[in-house]
């Protein structure tokens, strides 16, 4: 396909899966985007991750065209992709998530129906949530670890082992302990996540001082220019 309105033309499904919503935007919407080639019947799949509101704006947007639309973000990091073993969380009509159920499954291993348009983003940005939080703890255990003149193997072996135990601790660990450095997922992209999670939070009037942290030192990251470096990167800002 030559645009992606040649390509909405010619087939069933078009899924998209970019950085930020401005970014979907431009590839439904701008000039020879999906909205351009669309049929009535298409359905539009945005895998990216944004927020609630871009989610139901561009259903909105689509549905004057009889295109429908599903927001279907991932979680499982680089790993997952590689392996198809990602968790899809999918927002939208649910005859429409079940007819495609299959084209989910051929990437995902978990893949949960969470409620209409813009609760696939919302859950996903808790998850993002819980995943930032996790890697603060992380870092900062391990500081403390090595200040203590602790061997860190060992250290590996109680975090990964016990209680502490998390998908982030287990993707990441190792790779801090080896000084690789090199994104799974960028820490640039976490902190705009985290920037739409507090973005709902402050419209619920929801205190969430962990999160609030974890942005600033994402930020922090990003300003300090080691946006591209994976999300574990964390303590250089330390």
């Amino acid at each position: 396909a030559e645009s992606p309105a040649d390509l909405a033309g010619r087939v069933d499904v078009v899924i998209v899966m970019v950085s930020d919503g401005p970014d979907v935007e431009q590839v439904l919407f701008g000039p020879g985007g999906v909205a351009e080639g669309a049929r009535p019947g298409l359905v539009v799949v945005d895998m990216s991750t944004n927020s609630p509101d871009w989610a139901k704006r561009f259903a909105e947007r689509l549905a004057q065209l009889g295109v429908e639309f599903l927001d279907a973000p991932v979680t499982g990091g680089q790993k997952g992709a590689v392996e198809g073993t990602l968790t899809v969380m999918v927002g939208g009509r649910e005859e429409t998530f079940q007819r495609l159920l299959p084209v989910f499954k051929a990437f995902g291993r978990n893949v949960i129906y969470v409620g209409p348009v813009g609760y696939g983003q919302a859950m996903k940005l808790v998850n993002q949530v819980a995943v930032a939080l996790n890697t603060v703890a992380m870092v900062e255990g391990l500081r403390l670890a090595k200040a203590l003149g602790l061997d860190m193997e060992k250290v590996a072996q109680v975090l990964t082992g016990g209680a502490a135990r998390s998908g982030s601790i287990e993707l990441y660990l190792p790779k801090l302990l080896k000084g690789d450095l090199s994104p799974g997922f960028k820490a640039a992209h976490l902190k705009k996540d985290l920037a739409y999670a507090m973005e709902q939070a402050n419209r619920l009037s929801l205190f969430l001082p962990a999160t609030s942290l974890a942005l600033e030192l994402y930020k922090k990251m990003v300003e300090k220019g080691l946006g591209e470096l994976g999300t574990h990167a964390l303590g250089e800002v330390y």
